[in-house]
């Protein structure tokens, strides 16, 4: 018994014929016809009634036909699950992160799946939250590390990883240093040091200011939170970040800004068309190295 025997017989079942069968399959009807000969040979019985016009089964080719049917949707998984497979061991996956965020578990999860499929190429690029996310969009990358502002964008597949209030952080001499939950009035009221825009953070903190009616003074912009940092504890402006990219010391006093309740995410994103095998396996290796 063969696989295109069944297809054959399961063609003219559906097809109710032997002609329409033989067109569906792209072989002679003379073809058709001798292969489920052939099958019901092996069978011991009769599975086409040829007796009348048009082609019936009968009872044994009923009893038969889901049967084969099956038969021939396994072996479409087997051959999609080897391509899957196939497919894993080699190619090329382009991931973007937001410009200056050392997130270990991203590299943890890069780390895992090269073990496991070094076959397959891993581009890795930096830029702002919003280029990242159009770079998604329309394909550019296949996945990538952004920040957002409330929530990940619309219209894409996402993991979220952290939701986080915003911070100001100040030397320890610094006006706002005694004040634990500072409103955003009183932290515009000092020149910011921030993000650039197209941050997720930078989103909230514009966001937020817009709702209302501040304009702060942005003295200094700096990619990376570290830096925010570093120029706040030399006294050059209110650092603007999120909880976990600061920590309150010695140099530096944070404090939540009480009124800004929209918080700042951190997620992975990708399309939410159909995903490459490699993709949905990489997704899967990232969400296990951030605990999902």
């Amino acid at each position: 018994m063969e696989l295109r025997q069944l297809e054959y017989f399961v063609a003219v079942a559906e097809e109710a014929g032997f002609t329409r069968a033989a067109e569906r399959v792209h072989i002679s009807q003379s073809g058709v016809s001798a292969q489920i000969r052939q099958l019901e040979r092996e069978l011991g019985a009769a599975l086409i009634d040829r007796s009348s016009r048009g082609a019936r089964l009968t009872p044994a080719g009923a009893a038969a036909l889901e049967h084969a049917r099956a038969a021939l949707a396994a072996a479409e998984a087997v051959r999609q699950a080897v391509g899957e497979v196939v497919q894993l061991l080699r190619g090329r996956l382009t991931v973007g992160m937001v410009t200056a965020c050392t997130v270990t578990p991203l590299f943890d999860g890069l780390s895992s799946f090269h073990a496991a499929h070094p076959g397959v190429e891993i581009v890795l690029s930096e830029d702002t939250s919003d280029l990242l996310t159009e770079r998604v969009r329309t394909g550019l990358l296949d996945l990538a590390l952004i920040g957002a502002a409330g929530e990940p964008p619309p219209g894409l597949a996402a993991f979220p990883i952290v939701s986080e209030r915003l911070v100001a952080a100040v030397p320890p001499d610094h006006p706002l240093a005694k004040r634990e939950r500072p409103t955003l009035a009183e932290v515009c009221a000092h020149p910011i040091v921030c993000l650039p825009t197209g941050t997720g953070i930078r989103e909230v903190f514009d966001r937020a200011c817009a709702a209302q009616g501040l304009r702060p003074e942005i003295t200094l912009q700096a990619s990376a939170p570290d830096a925010v940092a570093a120029l706040a504890e030399r006294g050059l402006g209110v650092a603007v970040l999120s909880e976990s990219t600061v920590v309150s010391g010695d140099s530096l006093s944070t404090g939540v800004i009480d009124d800004v309740d929209l918080p700042g995410v951190l997620a992975l994103v990708w399309s939410e068309t159909p995903a490459s095998p490699a993709l949905r396996t990489l997704v899967g290796h990232l969400r296990r190295a951030f605990g999902g």
